[in-house]
């Protein structure tokens, strides 16, 4: 005998709702990494490979509006370069694109050209648009999502940040910085939700709301 489903009796319903009201308190939300500090985040990376493949990272999460997810699980296949030296970006399914019918964008040149000095060390038998280095090689895997977080986190203590806004960095803080810049540029709600996939203008409007207060400390 099949039994009814208990969450979906009111009483239940009712007490969750109950307990949502009495716990007042904001998401946290992660610190912007804006332009100001995307520059000083590049500027401290080493001359090595993994210094090749990090301002790779951070420029192209910056640029392209990407979760951390999205940016580890971008394959080479997914980039095309144009005519005018930029490259085009597919960024596959995501969270909010449980269809996987992805999303298109676009980097700068300069940004273009920090991939394609990454790429040329790592060479073209890598999946992976981003991979682990081991003894100095390559490693044919994808990273964790968790490496954009640790990037900027020591990103961010390289540039002598003080503890706590370094704390206040997350994975998510290339996306959050991207989507404040592009509104204090003048782009309106609707321009930054299509650059960076959003689907609900309340997520967005939380990573909005501080944009005007991004001062460079």
């Amino acid at each position: 005998m099949k039994l009814p489903d208990p969450t979906f009796d009111e009483d239940i319903n009712i007490t969750f709702r109950r307990i949502r009201r009495a716990k007042f308190g904001r998401p946290k939300q992660a610190k912007g990494l804006t332009r100001k500090y995307l520059d000083a985040f590049l500027e401290v990376q080493p001359d090595n490979p993994w210094g090749l493949r990090n301002r790779a990272m951070l420029s192209l999460g910056y640029e392209l509006l990407t979760r951390r997810s999205e940016l580890v699980a971008l394959t080479s296949r997914d980039l095309s370069l144009r005519e005018d030296g930029t490259l085009s970006v597919l960024i596959r399914r995501s969270k909010a694109d449980p269809s996987g019918q992805g999303r298109v964008a676009f980097t700068s040149i300069k940004t273009a050209i920090a991939i394609q000095n990454w790429l040329d060390w790592r060479g073209p038998h890598i999946t992976y648009l981003f991979c682990p280095i081991y003894n100095g090689k390559a490693v044919e895997r994808s990273l964790s999502a968790d490496t954009v977080k640790r990037l900027i986190k020591t990103s961010a203590k390289k540039a002598g940040l003080n503890a706590k806004e370094i704390e206040n960095f997350s994975g998510h803080s290339l996306r959050v910085g991207a989507a404040q810049d592009l509104l204090c540029a003048g782009y309106d709600a609707a321009a930054i939700m299509r650059a960076g996939g959003w689907k609900s203008i309340n997520i967005l409007s939380r990573y909005l709301e501080m944009a005007e207060h991004n001062v460079w400390a």
